[in-house]
């Protein structure tokens, strides 16, 4: 009997020492790996900003111009851009420390107008929007420099400053005309939105694809006009950004153009179903293009069916944009890839990605997922000045051609009702 107990309680004290051991060494296991995890998040945190450090990121969307007519009426007297406001309002996504800290090298400024201004005010707002842009720039002279080339944004950030660019945001701008277009341009915008989420008189909006909104199908795409439009953009030197726009009008134009085109805050359709994302049918003529897709980080874009980890889209996390980004690259091309987060012009962002300053964390979780210093510093500006640079040539190439003189027929789209203008044109 005492040996049976004996054995017993060896067999018990076996059992608690085994039970023991698991319990310290698995959690130094898990703390090992993590503290492992942790430093490896570290140091690939540490290279993504010293690659931001030798190649500019260039943002190809924020929309600060917008938030500062919204809640200032573009006084810039009334806010103080070199301080961080993210606690002043209900939601900001940009200043000058976030900018910094998130190592911006660029930024298209969005000079957007709703769709409601066209056939009314439209070109008077849009005006409001490029001065403003261009007083911020003037206002913050140590941070800011506002350019208009590939070579002035190279030149802004080895000054150690934030290039400042204009697009803008929305064919309805122009009101049809192309000397406003040419205007626009002498005043510095570098990329047009051809449509925002309606129909110009001459070109097709992404809702046109809605099972919804069949009868918004008005041009089948780029009207003719359209595409006289498209080659005098490509004439004196500004980008065709198809973002926005239906599927077929991104046919038209990409075969219309002899430029470089850009997509400057979309993502990925085949993995978010949005029509404002790049369906794959397109991907191969932006390829040949040598466009770029500049990823947006709207939620609603970024986190829809197929791929979507929960129904809600005011919900995504920065992994799905990396997820888009890679989709991009891999199916489009390396080269055609880049970035344009939509900050500020949108209410929900991904975790993550909760404001300007987070874009070395999304740089990190690439270089985690095996980039290379070569795609990575592709992706951050050199796909974007590549492009410029091409368009620019095709610009020069073009010095010698004639301006487009011929305005829109005034019976196409909804000018064909407009009652807004005071004396006709187009006429013998």
């Amino acid at each position: 009997m005492e040996r049976k107990w004996l054995i017993g309680l060896i067999s018990g004290s076996l059992v608690l020492i085994v039970i023991l051991t698991v319990a310290i060494a698995v959690p130094l296991a898990l703390n090992k790996d993590t503290k492992e995890g942790d430093e490896g998040d570290e140091a690939n945190l540490t290279l993504a900003r010293e690659y931001m450090s030798q190649t500019p990121l260039i943002d190809g969307h924020n929309d600060l111009p917008w938030f500062l007519k919204k809640n200032h009426d573009n006084r810039l007297e009334d806010i103080d851009l070199s301080l961080n406001i993210s606690g002043m309002y209900d939601v900001t996504h940009t200043d000058i420390p976030r900018l910094r800290e998130g190592k911006v090298g660029a930024q298209f400024w969005a000079a957007y107008t709703s769709c409601g201004s066209q056939y009314k005010d439209a070109v008077t707002h849009v005006l409001d929007q490029i001065d403003v842009i261009k007083r911020m720039c003037k206002a913050y002279p140590e941070d800011f420099e506002f350019v208009t080339s590939a070579d002035g944004i190279v030149s802004a950030f080895e000054a150690g400053k934030i290039a400042g660019l204009i697009g803008v945001e929305g064919g309805h701008n122009i009101d049809s005309f192309p000397s406003v277009l040419r205007m626009l341009v002498e005043l510095g915008m570098r990329y047009m939105t051809m449509t925002h989420s309606c129909n110009t008189p001459w070109a097709d909006n992404w809702r046109v694809d809605l099972d919804e909104n069949p009868d918004e199908n008005q041009f089948g795409g780029l009207s003719e006009w359209g595409k006289k439009l498209v080659k005098e953009m490509n004439r004196i030197g500004v980008f065709i950004d198809l973002s926005h726009v239906s599927v077929e009008m991104m046919i038209d134009s990409l075969q219309a153009t002899q430029a470089p085109v850009i997509y400057s805050h979309s993502s990925a359709f085949s993995i978010c179903n949005s029509y404002r994302n790049v369906n794959d049918e397109v991907l191969e003529l932006v390829r040949e293009n040598g466009g770029v897709i500049m990823v947006n980080f709207y939620t609603k874009y970024i986190n829809c069916p197929p791929a979507n980890i929960s129904d809600n889209l005011d919900e995504a996390e920065l992994f799905q944009v990396a997820d888009h980004i890679e989709y991009l690259a891999e199916n489009c091309g390396y080269d055609n890839v880049g970035i344009g987060g939509d900050y500020d012009g949108v209410g929900t962002v991904p975790n993550g990605l909760e404001d300007v300053s987070k874009y070395p964390h999304l740089i990190a979780e690439l270089i985690k997922r095996g980039w290379n210093e070569v795609n990575i510093k592709k992706l951050l500006g050199d796909n974007l000045l590549r492009a410029m640079r091409e368009m620019e040539a095709v610009r020069d190439s073009m010095a010698g051609e004639l301006p487009l003189e011929e305005n829109m027929p005034r019976g196409s789209g909804g000018e064909a009702t407009n009652g807004c203008r005071t004396y006709a044109y187009n006429t013998p």
